[in-house]
């Protein structure tokens, strides 16, 4: 048995570096990533320790933890997040690398992560493309699909520099991590971390690392549909200006200028004529646009409020103007537009005298009119559920 270094183990002294480990019966593995991790510290001189943060395991994952001297911090909370965070919370150093217990990663060469933290760098992230994946470490769909995938898609969504989303370890600034208020419970916690440093404008980096085949003979915690679908489905929700935001407007402004088009008559391009039933279409597409940029604000207004987005300057902006009262008034407008309209053309069908009407001509009256008694009732509705949303509260 190797026991902990004397520095790991004294309360006193400042600890300069927590190794962090999350566990969930991982009794086959943790004895070789704690020696390996007390190792780096002993061989380097670094005022450290271990903690494993242990998430009820039932193989006797704690003793053996306990044993090697590392600290074990129950974590009654079940899932990915619940663990680190507990860990993380737990941690004396003023720096913290997390990472799998299950000897995928490399615990006795963190001097790159540790080097670039005490450069001034918030977030270190490891980038398992650049160091080396050894052959059965990582699934071909993880290799070439999901991980390069959501990678991509959190740098355009977010502005990343991160080029391995996904890789377990990683080090930072424990002040910086208590600032970043992560919320998520499960797997996507790893990416909530890099999502809000990247928002908050943290100092981030990357270092080589390798990822070597776990040594458990059990199959991994890790369901790649299941927990793929969480981390695009956060990359999707935290970020509304792309799920909502740009299809809505997209929609709204097509959905418009076909309208505006189409109004004084039937249109052809080429061979096909274009009539109301496409002029329904786009009013159709109207609405459902609209309903994306009121989502768009519900979701950024409610994230905010929740401390799942920093604040967003730019959206006070926007709502020092687009008031409650604001949206009351052109719902209103809309609303009598719509009321407008349809007047018009029940006073055209009693001119008729309430007889059969050419579809073509009353729909190019009836549409525009349905469109905004619909849309002026929706901007009423979204206005004050923006401002149930917008309350302070405790």
């Amino acid at each position: 048995m190797i026991a902990a270094p004397t520095d790991v183990r004294e309360d006193d002294r400042t600890v300069e570096l927590s190794i962090v480990m999350p566990c969930l019966n991982e009794a086959e593995t943790i004895a070789t990533c704690i020696r390996k991790a007390q190792g780096f510290l002993n061989a380097n001189g670094i005022a450290g320790e271990v903690v494993i943060a242990d998430n009820g395991s039932t193989d006797g994952s704690q003793s053996i933890a306990r044993s090697l001297g590392a600290r074990v911090a129950d974590i009654p909370t079940k899932g990915y997040g619940s663990a680190l965070s507990g860990g993380i919370a737990a941690a004396r150093g003023a720096y913290v690398v997390m990472g799998d217990a299950d000897d995928s990663y490399d615990f006795s060469n963190l001097m790159p992560f540790l080097v670039k933290l005490r450069e001034g760098y918030d977030l270190v992230m490891g980038n398992r493309f650049k160091g080396g994946i050894k052959p059965g470490a990582m699934p071909p769909l993880h290799r070439y699909f999901g991980n390069p995938v959501l990678t991509a898609i959190g740098r355009i969504f977010f502005g990343s520099p991160c080029g391995d989303f996904h890789c377990g370890l990683r080090g930072f600034r424990k002040t910086s991590a208590v600032t970043l208020d992560l919320r998520t419970t499960g797997m996507e916690f790893a990416t909530e971390m890099i999502v809000k440093a990247t928002l908050a404008r943290l100092r981030i980096t990357e270092v080589p690392t390798t990822l070597s085949p776990d040594g458990r003979s059990r199959p991994p915690h890790l369901r790649s549909w299941r927990d793929g679908w969480r981390h695009l489905r956060f990359l999707l929700l935290f970020s509304p200006r792309w799920l909502f935001l740009v299809p809505g407007a997209a929609l709204m402004i097509l959905g418009t200028v076909i309208a505006v088009w189409l109004l004084p008559g039937p249109r052809r391009v080429g061979a096909i004529t274009l009539d109301v039933h496409t002029l329904l279409y786009a009013a159709m597409a109207v609405l459902i646009g609209f309903q994306g940029l009121a989502f768009a604000a519900f979701t950024k207004v409610f994230a905010i409020s929740e401390g799942l987005l920093p604040p967003d300057p730019r959206l006070d902006r926007v709502f020092r103007y687009i008031t409650l009262e604001v949206g009351l008034i052109v719902g209103a407008l809309l609303v009598a537009g719509g009321l407008a309209g349809s007047i018009y053309a029940l006073v055209f069908w009693q001119s008729r005298s309430f007889g059969p009407l050419n579809p073509s001509q009353v729909l190019r009256t009836i549409l525009p009119a349905m469109t905004m008694l619909t849309l002026g009732s929706e901007v009423i509705f979204a206005s004050f559920f923006l401002s149930v949303l917008g309350l302070h509260r405790r």
